[in-house]
């Protein structure tokens, strides 16, 4: 099909020889002038982004959808447990219900700018933070309830002096334990594979866009006129340019775009990886699951600063000084009164928070409370919930981005068969027409171009360089953070009897009693993503915390070494009294 280029006035009544012609050359006629050629220039450059966005546009349609469903799916769980968590207030601690509602909603504000990945600060930051606003208030309405209630922040007063010393000194005095601890490793253990899968899908949809948007050189465009257009000059509008000259001409112009291939290969496999893990996550490291037990872990660490009311409050008089009773909220016995709500609301006690009552309890409260510590809330999810739907998204995606693995590598070639539809005998190589292309097709890297008999490269897009970098340093960034690689690249992480590397890594806490599989990485995972630029590596076996031990195992027979048996007693005995039978 025919396309009208520039004005036919352009084009002369006969052929012609035309000096002032720069690409199109030719010894003989020639139906262009240098104007056509300028319009050509233009065309064969809008032409030629036009085919990269069509062939981009599933892969950036995937992208955005993906990133859209993911970040929705995300906030829709984050606002799900921020709900969750202010009814524990609301139902059991209705002394600090309103005032803990802001605490909790800027907490979970921050847990969800973390995985969405435009947030610097860390969890232990977010989680900390929490914790300190939340001592004050614990401390004045369930320790001592007799202080009353907090004055406004703008007011400045003796008692607001002694809530800054609160929060200042909490990690010090330790009033919830281990609990913030148990938080900050619970949460960054299975937020680490969202937050890394939400700033992966931000740059590849950066980078995306970058390529369809890069600038061809003016020796890229005199290479694509010489290809498309020159034959037109002849009179062989219908003329297919030859597959090696297209394929030496693409790759010439798109060599920063080839350049991606390598980083861009590896950033797809890390995204099927971190999509099977979210797909096949285990307890340990399950996302929803973190966030569901947000609340019962807050609980737990109410719970633990109750049971040592007197201690922290002993502690808190000797650091920041007795603090006057003001106006009483309720009545209480200051006693008792870090005991007075326990029979109100069963707790879930988190992993290795194992408390033991103060001396100060009863017998009948140690009792009462480590029952209670024992009794949690069964969450079940709904069949349309957003935990079903997230692993549903994540094994989707996985399957959809693999085809695109070798999209920058292959757009050159990709761009030319688009040229070569139509089965023919003869071909132009640019300049004359043959049979066959006599050229040599050189490789698409930087390197290879430097051979390359149709254009010369002489240096690289500045934009797609940078985006090449940025892709190098994002990928082999989140690979150590998730303690799926070392610091040096391509090495596989060793184990030196740290533990906090396998803190780390969401996707590889799966213990054999999970019945899960690591990291996520199902069966055909090893032989769909390994490029040359990343080693894919299998993720550290974690080591089984004490409290899943099994119990030691008695071997029968080990007590014949510190006792007699019956029989060799009995032996014995024939042996010395046969004698006496004799006589």
């Amino acid at each position: 099909m025919m396309r009208q280029i520039g004005p036919v006035e352009l084009v002369p009544d006969r052929p012609g020889a035309d000096e002032s012609l720069r690409v199109c050359v030719h010894p003989g006629p020639s139906c262009c002038t240098s104007k056509m050629e300028d319009s050509y220039m233009a065309a064969v450059r809008s032409e030629t982004q036009q085919k990269i966005r069509s062939y981009s546009f599933e892969l950036k349609y995937l992208i955005a959808g993906q990133t859209k469903a993911f970040r929705e799916t995300f906030e829709s769980l984050v606002s799900f447990t921020s709900n969750l968590t202010s009814t524990l207030f609301d139902s059991a601690y209705s002394a600090l219900a309103s005032d803990c509602r802001p605490l909790v909603f800027q907490l979970f504000s921050d847990i969800k700018r973390h995985v969405s990945g435009s947030s610097n600060s860390t969890l232990d930051n977010t989680v900390r933070q929490f914790y300190n606003n939340l001592f004050p208030l614990v401390y004045r309405r369930l320790l001592n309830p007799g202080i009353g209630r907090m004055p406004p922040k703008p007011y400045s007063s003796p008692s607001a002096n002694h809530d800054d010393c609160l929060r200042m000194t909490r990690q010090d005095v330790s009033p919830f334990g281990p609990h913030p601890r148990l938080l900050v490793r619970s949460l960054s253990r299975a937020l680490a594979v969202g937050r890394a899968l939400s700033r992966l899908l931000a740059l590849a949809g950066e980078v995306v866009n970058a390529a369809e948007k890069a600038t061809m050189s003016r020796e890229c465009g005199r290479g694509l006129v010489r290809m498309q257009y020159c034959s037109h000059c002849r009179g062989m509008t219908t003329l297919r340019p030859c597959t090696g000259l297209c394929v030496n001409v693409m790759r010439g112009c798109l060599v920063a775009v080839s350049e991606l291939g390598a980083p861009w290969g590896s950033l797809v496999v890390l995204l099927q990886r971190l999509a099977a893990t979210l797909a096949t996550s285990s307890n340990h490291n399950s996302l929803e699951l973190a966030l569901l037990a947000v609340r019962n872990q807050v609980n737990d660490a109410i719970l633990h600063a109750q049971l040592h009311g007197p201690r922290i409050t002993a502690t808190v008089e000797k650091v920041c000084g007795p603090q006057a009773a003001g106006p009483k909220t309720q009545t209480a016995n200051p006693a008792t009164a870090h005991l007075s709500f326990l029979s109100t609301f069963p707790s879930v006690t988190s992993e290795g928070s194992n408390e033991t009552s103060p001396p100060s309890a009863g017998p009948a409260a140690r009792q009462r409370l480590q029952l209670q510590s024992r009794r949690s809330f069964v969450l079940k999810g709904s069949r349309g919930d957003k935990s079903r739907s997230l692993k549903k998204l994540s094994r989707e995606f996985e399957g959809s981005i693999q085809r695109y693995r070798w999209f920058f590598s292959e757009l050159p070639e990709m761009l030319c068969e688009s040229e070569m539809e139509v089965e023919q005998h003869t071909c132009w190589t640019g300049q004359d027409v043959v049979e066959s292309y006599a050229g040599r097709v050189v490789g698409s890297s930087f390197k290879a171009q430097k051979e390359n008999p149709e254009l010369t490269v002489r240096n690289t897009d500045p934009v797609l360089k940078g985006a090449k970098q940025r892709l190098e340093q994002l990928t082999q960034e989140l690979l150590v953070d998730l303690g799926w690689a070392s610091k040096s690249r391509g090495k596989v992480e060793e184990e030196e009897g740290g533990s906090a590397q396998m803190e780390r890594g969401s996707g590889d806490d799966c213990d054999d009693e999970d019945g899960c599989e690591a990291s996520g990485v199902e069966n055909g995972d090893a032989s769909s993503g390994r490029s040359a630029g990343t080693k894919e590596l299998a993720p550290a076996r974690r080591p089984v915390p004490p409290h899943h031990l099994p119990p030691p195992q008695v071997v029968r027979g080990s007590a014949h070494r510190s006792c007699i048996e019956p029989l060799t007693l009995a032996t014995m005995l024939l042996v010395l009294l046969s004698p006496w039978q004799h006589r």
